[in-house]
């Protein structure tokens, strides 16, 4: 490569990393004001008013139980479908590699902000939170094959899929 190719193709290296950057800055809400870089809020859709939701501003119980870790609201659906019930993470969310580890070793505080969010729901509108644990067939042999589904099924619980 020519000393001016390598000049321009470290030019547009080091443009893409600052659009990334910025990008990443906008979706963690930080809009690149120079402002404290916000989590993104997550949200569910529950099937009741927002008095329901939150009767006297009291955050559900799971909610609650994660404390000064998240900002909670809720606001009516569109479409009058129930309401909104939001929360994020007041610090700013892991990227990177840090992130990537946080979600291989389940403790990524989005994982715990997505599975009280789908606890909250099942306590507002069933009453209880649904378990499928133990596995409605019985106890899984130690094969191979059994240690990876039991730890896609732990590590499911914080991603809100299997």
């Amino acid at each position: 490569m020519t000393p001016r190719g390598l000049g321009v193709a470290l030019a547009v290296g080091g443009g893409a990393v600052v659009l990334v950057r910025r990008l990443q800055r906008q979706g963690a809400g930080g809009g690149g004001s120079g402002g404290e870089a916000r989590s993104r809020w997550r949200a569910v859709t529950v099937n009741r008013s927002p008095e329901e939701v939150m009767p006297d501003n009291r955050v559900p119980g799971p909610l609650a139980d994660l404390g000064e870790l998240v900002e909670v609201e809720v606001r009516p659906a569109p479409g009058d479908k129930g309401s909104e019930l939001r929360a994020r993470l007041k610090t700013p969310e892991p990227t990177g590699v840090a992130s990537a580890a946080a979600r291989i070793s389940g403790h990524d505080p989005r994982q715990r902000v997505r599975s009280a969010l789908r606890e909250a729901k099942q306590l507002i509108e069933v009453g209880e939170v649904l378990r499928v644990d133990p596995t409605p067939h019985g106890r899984r042999s130690p094969t191979p094959t059994g240690a990876i589904v039991e730890a896609a099924t732990k590590r499911a619980a914080g991603e809100g899929l299997l």
